[in-house]
C-alpha cells in the first residue's frame, strides 16, 4: 500500500469537512464505544486479565525466536509447508509462485492486514489471477477501488446509501435501501465465488507455537469457507503474532471480542493445523503459511517493542478522539489511530510520517482500553522525542520548545512571563472572555475554535492567595 502519511495535515483538514464522512464516524462511534463497554463491566477481574495477556505478549516476543521455531516444528509435522518472507516483495511473489505451481485461475480472499501493507491484490491481479475479497467491508472496499479505514470494519466511513449507491453500479441491479437485503445480494453475488475457486488466502490473528496452528477470528461465514473449500490455502502473518501455547489462545479470547466488537466471543473461530487428512470431510489439499518480517525485527529491537503486543482490535481508534473526527484515510497507511501513529512511523521511518506521532491530544483514552496495556501515549512521545533528536522538527517549533525550557528552568522568571501572559489573555478575551484570533502558533488553533481566555491571574497566584480569597 502507497505510504500517504506525511499528507495527515491536509487530508485530515478535508475530511473534517466531509458531512457524509462525520456522520458515519459519529454513528460508528456509539456501535463500537457503548457495546465494548457493556460486556467489558460484566467482567469483575478485567484489570487482572488484561495485566495477564500483556505478560503473555511481552513474554512471547522476549523469547520470540524460540516460539517461532517451535511453531515451524510443530506446523511441518502437520503437513504444512512453511515459507518465510523478508519483504513485501518476497511475500507478494510467494503467493503468486503457489498459484502459478497449483494452475490457480481464481483466488478468494478472507479480510488480512498484511495483505493491506504488502498491496497483494494489485500484485496477484497484475499476473492475471482474479481475487475476491469475500469480508462483506473488504468486498465493499475493493468493489469502491478504496482502503480500509479501520482494523476490523473496513468500511466504516461509509453509509448504507453509499453502499447502496456502490452496489446498483457494480451489481448492475435495482438499488436496494434495506441493510439486510444489501447484505443479502453481496452474499448472492460471492456465493459462486466460493464454489470455483481454486485457493484461499486469510490472515491469522494468532499463530500457536505449542500446535504449529493458525487461527482467524471472525463474525462472517467467509473466513471458514475460504479455509475449508479451496484445494489450496495460503494464510499470511507476521512474525510478533505468534503465541506460546493453545492456553494463551484462550486468554486472548477473553479480551479481543470484547474489546474489538463488544461481544464476549465472536461468532466464528477457525483454527488451521495443517491440511486435510484422509478421514476429514473438508480442509484444503495444500496449506501454506508465509511469516512476513519487514521491520517487526527492528522494533523487537528498540524501545517502541510494546507495540508489537498489538492483538489488532481497533479499541484504541473506537475511544481516539482524533480518530473518531477525521477517521482512517487521513493516517495514509494500513494501520490509522493511535496504533498506526506508533506503527506506521516505526516500519515505515519516522521522517516518512512527521506527522502521526503527534496527532494525538495525549489524553491516554487507547491506552486505557488497550486490552494488552500497549502505552500508546508513551510511545508516541518517544517517536516525538527521536523527531526532535533527529532535527526532523520545524525551526518554529524547536525554537518555542527552546524558549520554553529556558523559562521553566527559571522559575522566578517563568513566573513573571505567565502573569503578564494571564493578564494580556484576559484584555483579549473582552467582554466574552474568549479569544478568537491568536498570532504566530497559536492562529491555525483559533481559526476553528475559541479559546477561553485566561481570568487575569496563574492559578499559582491563585493557590498562594487561596485563603484570603477564603477569609473574604
Amino acid at each position: 500500500m502507497e505510504l500517504t502519511s506525511h499528507q495527515f495535515k491536509s487530508v485530515s483538514s478535508a475530511k473534517l469537512k466531509d458531512v457524509k464522512l462525520q456522520k458515519a464516524l459519529y454513528k460508528a462511534k456509539d456501535g463500537f464505544v457503548v457495546p465494548r463497554a457493556k460486556v467489558v463491566a460484566d467482567l469483575d477481574n478485567f484489570e487482572e486479565i488484561r495485566q495477564a495477556a500483556a505478560d503473555v505478549r511481552d513474554h512471547g516476543l522476549a523469547h520470540l525466536d524460540v516460539y517461532l521455531e517451535e511453531w515451524e516444528k510443530q506446523a511441518q509435522a502437520a503437513g504444512t509447508i512453511v515459507h518465510w518472507a523478508e519483504s513485501y516483495e518476497e511475500l507478494n511473489a510467494l503467493v503468486v509462485k503457489i498459484a502459478q505451481d497449483n494452475q490457480v485461475k481464481k483466488i478468494i480472499k478472507s479480510k488480512s492486514m498484511v495483505g493491506e501493507e504488502t498491496g497483494l491484490n494489485q500484485y496477484v491481479e497484475g499476473h492475471g489471477i482474479e481475487v475476491k475479497e469475500t469480508d462483506l467491508g473488504e468486498y465493499i472496499i475493493q468493489q469502491a477501488g478504496e482502503h480500509p479505514s479501520h482494523i476490523i470494519a473496513p468500511a466504516t466511513h461509509k453509509s448504507k446509501d453509499d453502499v447502496a449507491d456502490l452496489f446498483a453500479e457494480k451489481h448492475q441491479r435495482p438499488r436496494l435501501d434495506d441493510a439486510e437485503k444489501l447484505t443479502h445480494e453481496a452474499r448472492e453475488i460471492l456465493r459462486p465465488h466460493f464454489l470455483d475457486a481454486d485457493m484461499g488466502i486469510t490472515g491469522a490473528n494468532f499463530m500457536i507455537a505449542e500446535t504449529g496452528s493458525t487461527v482467524i477470528v471472525t463474525n462472517e461465514g467467509n473466513g471458514r469457507m475460504t479455509t475449508t473449500m479451496p484445494r489450496v490455502h495460503v494464510a499470511i502473518s507476521s512474525i510478533e503474532k505468534c503465541i506460546p501455547t493453545l492456553d494463551d489462545f484462550a486468554l486472548m479470547m477473553r479480551l479481543l471480542p470484547r474489546s474489538a466488537t463488544g461481544q464476549v466471543i465472536s461468532n466464528y473461530v477457525s483454527m488451521t493445523t495443517g491440511p486435510k487428512r484422509a478421514k476429514d470431510n473438508d480442509g484444503p489439499v495444500e496449506f501454506h503459511v508465509i511469516i512476513l518480517d519487514v521491520g517487526r525485527t527492528r522494533v523487537l529491537g528498540s524501545d517502541l517493542r510494546e507495540a508489537l503486543r498489538c492483538i489488532r482490535c481497533g479499541a484504541c481508534m473506537n475511544h481516539c478522539p482524533v480518530y473518531q473526527n477525521v477517521g482512517g484515510h487521513a493516517y495514509g497507511w494500513v494501520y490509522p489511530g493511535p496504533i498506526g501513529s506508533v506503527l506506521t512511523p516505526a516500519y515505515n521511518g519516522i521522517e516518512n510520517a512527521i506527522d502521526l506521532p503527534n496527532a494525538a491530544t495525549l489524553c491516554n483514552q487507547c491506552g486505557v482500553v488497550c486490552p494488552v496495556k500497549i502505552p500508546l501515549p508513551d510511545l508516541m512521545r518517544k517517536l516525538r522525542e527521536k523527531q526532535y533528536e533527529r532535527n526532523l522538527k520545524s525551526s518554529a517549533e524547536k525554537w518555542s520548545l527552546r524558549l520554553w525550557a529556558y523559562l521553566a528552568l527559571r522559575p522566578k522568571l517563568y513566573s513573571i512571563v505567565t502573569r503578564i501572559m494571564a493578564r494580556v489573555g484576559k484584555l483579549l478575551g473582552g467582554d466574552s472572555r474568549r479569544i478568537n484570533h491568536m498570532l504566530f502558533g497559536g492562529k491555525d488553533w483559533t481559526r476553528h475554535r475559541d479559546l477561553p481566555a485566561p481570568r487575569g491571574r496563574t492559578f499559582r497566584d491563585i493557590y498562594l492567595n487561596r485563603n484570603k480569597t477564603t477569609n473574604r
